[in-house]
């Protein structure tokens, strides 16, 4: 950012949990709907980390996920739990 920070994703921005086959069977859980970012700060002693959960309209993402088909993303959603 122009003040110095760095932003960075940790993954969970939209879909907080998923399942995958590829390239191993695996699963993906933040735990909670919550979209999540964090805040890198550069300080004298080093570099400090802030992890942020926010929260936003899971129920009308997850119904939108419904009207497309998608009752797996609905649920991952709404539960941050795949």
């Amino acid at each position: 950012m122009s003040d110095g920070r760095l932003a960075v994703n940790p993954g969970s921005v939209g879909l907080p949990a998923y399942s995958d086959d590829r390239p191993e069977p695996h699963k993906m859980e933040s735990g909670s709907p919550h979209a999540r970012y964090a805040v890198l700060s550069h300080t004298a002693t080093g570099w400090m980390v802030e992890q942020l959960a926010i929260p936003y309209d899971w129920k009308k993402a997850s119904e939108k996920a419904r009207q497309n088909g998608r009752d797996d993303w609905a649920v991952w959603l709404e539960s941050g739990r795949a």
